[in-house]
């Protein structure tokens, strides 16, 4: 298998998500708030969570360059989120997305992690432009959003989805 760049802000690793990390994947999917924001992915065993990110995952990673990485604390290797790129059918361009387990959410690891990708997607990649969408009620994402530079541009339907969501837009340069 092709070995892909991991990244690392001052307290975490971003390795590319794989399936090593399926017991991990299938207790995010589970937690509340990425039920309550993001939904229900049926992710119902480990082995539902492997074949997630074969068919999710891995295939965007391998097309591209880049996909989802694991957030892993530097200091004791507990992975906590994720933070990632999704090329997704309905957005123009690509998506930023994030999600943190419950204990570790409101520490600041969703902004220094999305900082880094952001950083990374033009140095590394050559993104110009991000987009990323959150559901209405979703504050704390839409204040981090904000607080990393994105600004509102409407509101969008995921193609066989009938929820709204605000889609934001962010033209990079280095952060």
């Amino acid at each position: 298998m092709k070995k892909y760049k991991t990244f690392e802000t001052e307290r975490l690793f971003l390795k590319p998500t794989s399936v090593e990390d399926a017991e991990f994947i299938f207790e995010l999917l589970n937690s509340p708030n990425w039920i309550k924001n993001i939904g229900d992915r049926n992710i119902n065993s480990i082995n539902d969570a492997k074949k997630y990110i074969q068919t999710k995952m891995l295939p965007q990673l391998t097309k591209l360059g880049y996909s989802v990485y694991t957030l892993i604390l530097k200091q004791d290797n507990i992975k906590i989120g994720t933070c990632g790129f999704y090329d997704r059918e309905g957005i123009k361009g690509i998506d930023i997305g994030f999600a943190l387990l419950p204990e570790y959410e409101k520490k600041g690891y969703a902004f220094d992690s999305t900082r880094k990708l952001m950083n990374v997607a033009l140095k590394e990649f050559g993104i110009k432009e991000i987009s990323a969408i959150t559901t209405e009620e979703n504050i704390s994402s839409k204040k981090l959003l904000q607080k990393l530079g994105f600004e509102p541009n409407g509101i969008i339907k995921l193609p066989n989805d009938d929820e709204e969501l605000l889609l934001y837009k962010y033209t990079c340069f280095l952060l």
